[in-house]
């Protein structure tokens, strides 16, 4: 906490020395606690997991004239007991391992509206999140809500009609030790906004990986995104194409779709009723489709596939058919019920049957600050995870507070 508060201090006193160039107008401080508790059930051969996780946010906003701000945003993410400070047996202070505990987060300088054209600079370590969060998100769903944040330069044009932006974002850096070896994110994303609420998108996103032994991995994803709602429709939907260029080897491409659509029914309880699915190809000759920083989840459940990577939001290689419904019996309390089916695209073992899965939640409004959620999720195994293992269990229950 002195470490975090001497940060604040430091942002504070920076904020207040920049007159020098502009005037500051206003500084707020804000943040927000976020606490959740999981238990998850694997399987007989494997044992429950039990934890409580924590992320902890304070931010400092300093406005001055010509529309220029700073934003400075510290965070710790941990689990309960790893940083217990004391010896329970002796009382002897054993200083847990807590020198990584709190880290800069965001850091940036904004220029809004500069030259009066509109145009708009984010320069430093900042959220990125284009679209729903699809392909490049900020990494706060569900457990695990570590956050991301990317170190970079974004620029945005912005008129009643259309908006694009240009983004470099340095992913690694290995300089001095080497001329080359970084990972670079590139992307340009365009939207079209002369529909009301409907908004149209087509993007590039461009990754740069130096950093391999056997030369260099170019990755290129273009996708078309429409999301918006039309009377009581709400829809999200999106498709991108992936290749992958690589020194002294066979390229590689892959599709990846996703589609929502809900309607909401102007009665009591306003219910919503959605279906969705989803697509990521995988094939014997290509590499599965990378989705990259994709904030979206289709499973509450590490579903490790014989060495594939099928985790929350890094999990391919498959598709997906969901349908649910949620209902509001007062206005700060939401329930939620879905189901949904995955199956491997291109199976393992002549097995492509992933299972199904329900999940259920409950969300309680307390106050607009703070808010309380549980939920239960229940996977019925399929034969591609194995004929020996077991349904999946997963309870939570969370809180957070905003500020």
């Amino acid at each position: 906490m002195r470490k975090c508060l001497a940060i604040l201090i430091i942002a504070v006193t920076v904020a207040t020395a920049v007159p020098a160039f502009a005037d500051l107008q206003n500084v707020v401080v804000g943040g927000s606690i976020r606490i959740r508790g999981n238990w998850i059930d694997y399987s007989n051969d494997m044992n429950s997991n039990a934890f409580v996780e924590q992320r902890t946010r304070l931010s400092v906003r300093a406005d001055f004239t010509d529309a220029v701000n700073a934003f400075i945003e510290i965070d710790d993410y941990s689990v309960w007991g790893q940083d217990f400070r004391s010896n329970y047996l002796t009382g002897i202070d054993s200083r847990a391992n807590t020198s990584n505990d709190v880290e800069l987060y965001q850091g940036y300088i904004e220029a809004n509206d500069m030259w009066g054209t509109g145009l708009k600079a984010r320069i430093g370590r900042q959220e990125i999140k284009l679209g729903s969060g699809w392909l490049v998100g900020t990494n706060d769903k569900n457990a695990f809500f570590r956050g991301l944040s990317f170190d970079g330069v974004r620029l945005t044009y912005k008129t009643d009609q259309f908006s694009v932006e240009g983004l470099w974002a340095k992913l690694a850096e290995n300089s001095p030790l080497q001329e080359d070896g970084d990972i670079d994110l590139y992307a340009v994303y365009g939207s079209y906004l002369g529909i009301e609420n409907v908004t149209l998108d087509a993007y590039w996103l461009f990754i740069r990986d130096a950093a391999i032994p056997w030369g260099v991995l170019d990755t290129h994803t273009v996708g078309l995104r429409g999301a918006g709602k039309l009377s009581a429709f709400d829809f999200e939907a999106e498709a991108a194409y992936q290749w992958l260029d690589m020194d002294h080897a066979d390229n590689s491409d892959a599709l990846a779709g996703n589609l929502e659509v809900g309607y909401t029914f102007d009665m009591d309880y306003t219910p919503r009723v959605f279906i969705g699915g989803a697509y990521f190809e995988g094939s014997d000759d290509d590499a599965p489709f990378n989705r990259l920083f994709s904030n979206w989840e289709y499973t509450m459940f590490d579903l490790g596939v014989n060495g594939n990577d099928q985790s929350f939001a890094n999990m391919t290689n498959f598709w997906a058919a969901r349908a649910g419904v949620s209902v509001m019996p007062t206005e700060t309390l939401k329930a939620t019920l879905s189901g949904s089916y995955l199956q491997l695209v291109e199976d393992i073992c002549n097995e492509d049957n992933l299972g199904w899965e329900i999940d259920a939640s409950l969300a309680y409004a307390y106050t607009k600050d703070l808010s309380f959620e549980v939920g239960y999720a229940h996977f019925f195994a399929g034969d591609a995870l194995g004929h020996n293992v077991d349904d999946f269990n997963y309870f939570y229950g969370e809180t957070k507070l905003c500020f």
